[in-house]
């Protein structure tokens, strides 16, 4: 395939910085472009999935929109790495909490990615492949953000196919006996793209909602409001 690629409209990988940061909201990838960025350029537009580059603090950084979900993100990713010659992509997402001690707006950093996806079906025969993070990404950004005061938990999320789905009670409360910290829907598959490809990923969430206390914010604090998350990924990402 060459570029422009059928959904980003890039015409140089040139365009495109070493590091994008990805949420799923097109709207935050505008919203941390021109809160952060200098000199910010928008480089793709195609289905209103957003993407700009420019620079924080003299490093030039790329964020883009990826769509919700694994089947829209996964193109997003493939392309970006594949194509655009991509080395990191930071997912900057929304997560539910699946325990107490997780709370409304702390951050979650996903060590590992359950899926429920048939993503990985057949490609491991009998093993049950649990794609992780790059292990540099993960420890800078721990140790950047315990420097910043941040509220952290890192460890295993659940990532699914469906928003809406129910899964049986026993099931739910298996994953969090095992230590899951939130649900999502997108990290499994920026983790397999990335390691597939042999490039870095890592992703991170701000807690949205909770499963357990059934709290949840706003559509525009969604959009807005998750600045921790967004200033810590811009402070670890690499040029």
């Amino acid at each position: 395939m060459s570029i422009p690629t059928p959904h980003i409209a890039a015409t140089s990988p040139d365009e495109i910085a070493n590091t994008v940061l990805m949420p799923g909201d097109p709207l935050r990838a505008k919203f941390v472009a021109e809160t952060y960025f200098e000199d910010a350029k928008q480089f793709n537009h195609v289905r209103g999935m957003l993407g700009y580059t420019g620079y924080y603090k003299g490093k030039r950084v790329s964020v883009m929109g990826s769509g919700m979900g694994m089947p829209s993100a996964m193109i997003y990713f493939h392309e970006l790495f594949a194509f655009y010659e991509v080395e990191t992509i930071i997912r900057i997402g929304s997560a539910g909490a699946m325990q107490p001690f997780v709370k409304l707006h702390d951050l979650i950093l996903a060590t590992a990615s359950n899926t429920d996806s048939n993503i990985n079906h057949g490609l491991f025969g009998a093993y049950a492949f649990c794609p992780t993070p790059d292990f540099e990404l993960l420890l800078k950004a721990w140790e950047t953000g315990k420097k910043m005061g941040l509220s952290m938990h890192a460890g295993t999320v659940c990532c699914s196919d469906q928003f809406y789905r129910e899964l049986p009670e026993d099931v739910t409360k298996r994953l969090m006996q095992y230590g899951a910290l939130g649900a999502e829907m997108e990290s499994a598959g920026l983790y397999m793209t990335a390691r597939k490809l042999g490039k870095r990923a890592l992703a991170m969430f701000t807690v949205s909602d909770s499963l357990i206390t059934k709290e949840a914010d706003t559509a525009e604090a969604r959009q807005t409001g998750y600045r921790q998350m967004m200033e810590l990924a811009l402070e670890i990402a690499p040029e």
